[in-house]
C-alpha cells in the first residue's frame, strides 16, 4: 500500500500549477459611450448607403447631416449601437462579424447589448409610471 503525505501535496500542486488570472473586463473608452449614447437617436436609415437620387437631391438643396462616422471602428460601434436601439439583440450575424472585425470583442459585444437593453427598459419603466 502507497503512503501519500497530504502535508506536502499543496506544495507540489503550487510548484505545477500557475495561480489563476482574473478574467479581463470588457470595457469601452468614454469615446465609445458616447458614440452608443448618440446611436440612440439615429434611424435605421441612416446605416443605408444613400442612393443616386439622394445625393443629386442633397448636392441641389444643400447635403443633409450625416451620421455616418469617419473613424471605421466607431462606425462599426454606431452601426452595431443603432441596430441594438431599435432592434434590441435581433442582429444580423454579418454585423456582429463586422463589428468584431472592427476590433471589439465577444465580451465588448454582450456589454454594449446589455447597456442599451438597461437603458431601454428604464426607460419603459419611467413612461409607464
Amino acid at each position: 500500500m502507497a503512503y501519500l503525505d497530504f502535508n506536502a501535496a499543496p506544495a507540489l500542486l503550487s510548484d505545477t500549477v500557475p495561480p489563476a488570472q482574473p478574467a479581463p473586463v470588457a470595457t469601452l473608452s468614454p469615446l465609445d459611450w458616447s458614440v452608443v449614447a448618440l446611436a440612440r437617436r439615429d434611424t435605421l436609415g441612416s446605416l443605408r448607403q444613400p442612393g443616386r437620387l439622394a445625393v443629386a437631391l442633397g448636392g441641389l438643396f444643400g447635403a443633409r447631416h450625416n451620421p455616418r462616422l469617419a473613424d471605421p471602428r466607431l462606425e462599426a460601434l454606431r452601426r452595431m449601437a443603432v441596430l441594438a436601439w431599435h432592434r434590441g439583440y435581433a442582429v444580423a450575424k454579418s454585423e456582429v462579424q463586422a463589428f468584431l472585425a472592427a476590433g471589439f470583442s465577444a465580451d465588448q459585444y454582450e456589454t454594449v447589448m446589455a447597456s442599451i437593453s438597461v437603458a431601454k427598459m428604464g426607460a419603459t419603466s419611467r413612461r409607464a409610471a
